[in-house]
């Protein structure tokens, strides 16, 4: 399903610069700004990127869920906007951010890349590398609920 542009960004002229896969996105990298983390991959339409710029705090499109994303809506851990990049093919966009809470994963972790792997192609696994945080249940069972 393609997102449909519900406000103006349609007619933003700095979103014609961005080039939109056949589905109207793209995808999006999330930094922390202060230790230079990846924190968290996702994607944005239009709108998504027009309310990040708008709100100073990151919106993503929700493939599963269909609709416009405000991260932290839930959780309270928002990400904060500080600079928005986009790369030399102008077909990925990073997000330089600070995370709200330190948590940007719903496991409750600081990144959602906390899965390293280790080993050679034969006998190597995928091992966990980044504590839970805070437990998740008690993340969503709160909504707007931040890290102690």
């Amino acid at each position: 399903m393609t997102p449909t542009i519900t406000s103006s960004a349609a007619n933003f002229s700095w979103l014609k610069k961005v080039r939109w896969d056949e589905n109207g996105l793209v995808p999006v990298i999330a930094q922390e700004a202060g230790s230079n983390d990846v924190l968290m991959f996702a994607w944005m339409n239009r709108d998504a990127l027009a309310r990040t710029v708008e709100l100073g705090e990151a919106v993503y499109w929700s493939r599963s869920r269909k609709k416009l994303w405000h991260k932290g809506e839930e959780s309270g851990h928002i990400q904060k906007v500080l600079e928005i990049r986009l790369d030399c093919d102008e077909d990925v966009i990073l997000l330089k951010i600070e995370q709200a809470g330190a948590i940007a994963c719903h496991t409750g972790r600081h990144s959602c890349f906390y899965q390293k792997f280790e080993g050679d192609a034969k006998s190597g696994d995928w091992q966990v590398v980044e504590p839970v945080l805070q437990d998740p249940q008690t993340i969503y069972a709160n909504p707007k609920n931040s890290t102690p």
